[in-house]
């Protein structure tokens, strides 16, 4: 099927949503949002505004939908991105330091190198091809430094690794431990089983990249799920165990893991205010269980 569909101009995408039944309160802003955000990006917080298309037919919106009620969605999402990257920035810094503290500790500052820690070898080189990468294109000064200083061993030990590794990266070199004890005493700083912790690794780059790469998050189906926590009983409380692949777990989780990283904050408190300040944000598309804000895990 050939695609033919036309370029619109600024001025036609108006109409085309005037046409469908959007109020447009004030022209010349909704022409510089179109302008700056697009419209394709935009068409994303309007769905949920749309009406069943009939046979055929062009989608129209419900009676009173206005642009500002979309843009009011866009910026909920723009907050709600910025709110759960910081929480994962933190988790990040402090998954890197207790890998790489465990490791160091136990086999040396090198040890994490050694191919017989790993369980499968195809993902080892994978990992290993892939920091060599990293440490090639790296300009931070620790790693010039030690490149100037040492030639022995070839590679900076595990805390300057941990340093230049992506989120990815780490979910990888910790999933790969052959030793279960290994994975479990890194676990245990979070109160967490190491089989939930592979899984919310692998779970949390796949959410930080879409947050890093501005998608949309707030009603994502989310692909790579992780495991629900049956422990600890204050964390399985929190959860919602009949959704699967909607956010609120994530933020459960998060919120969770900030108490232990960052004790004292106030990023629940912060994600409470923002729900609050966007009644169109359908919370139900979000995966949040019926009168969430009254478990213990938010008070």
């Amino acid at each position: 099927m050939k695609f033919e569909k036309p370029s619109v101009s600024i001025a036609d995408q108006i109409a085309l949503l005037e046409a469908r039944g959007m109020t447009i309160p004030d022209r010349a802003h909704t022409a510089h949002c179109l302008q700056h955000i697009s419209y394709y990006r935009l068409r994303a917080y309007w769905l949920p505004f749309e009406e069943a298309a009939p046979p055929n037919g062009e989608h129209r919106f419900k009676n009173g939908t206005t642009f500002d009620n979309v843009l009011d969605l866009y910026i909920f999402d723009r907050r709600l991105r910025l709110l759960v990257i910081d929480a994962i920035e933190r988790i990040e810094v402090s998954l890197r330091g207790s890998w790489a503290h465990h490791l160091a500790m136990k086999y040396g500052p090198h040890g994490y190198l050694e191919p017989a820690l790993y369980n499968r070898a195809d993902r080892y080189a994978q990992a290993f091809a892939k920091l060599i990468e990293d440490l090639n294109r790296s300009k931070d000064t620790f790693i010039v430094h030690y490149r100037s200083k040492y030639d022995d061993p070839e590679h900076p030990p595990i805390w300057m690794t941990a340093e230049v590794i992506s989120l990815g990266q780490l979910s990888m070199w910790y999933s790969n431990l052959k030793s279960r004890p290994d994975r479990q005493a890194i676990a245990k700083t979070y109160g967490l089983d190491e089989t939930v912790l592979v899984s919310l690794a692998h779970h949390l780059t796949y959410v930080r990249n879409i947050c890093a790469h501005h998608g949309r998050l707030w009603n994502k189906q989310i692909t790579v799920k992780m495991i629900v926590p049956k422990s600890p009983a204050s964390l399985k409380l929190a959860m919602n165990q009949n959704v699967q692949g909607r956010l609120y777990n994530t933020v459960a989780v998060l919120g969770y893991l900030m108490g232990i990283v960052a004790p004292g904050n106030q990023w629940r408190q912060h994600l409470l205010e923002l729900m609050d300040s966007c009644p169109l944000a359908d919370e139900g598309a979000m995966g949040f269980p019926h009168s969430w804000k009254n478990l213990s895990a938010w008070n």
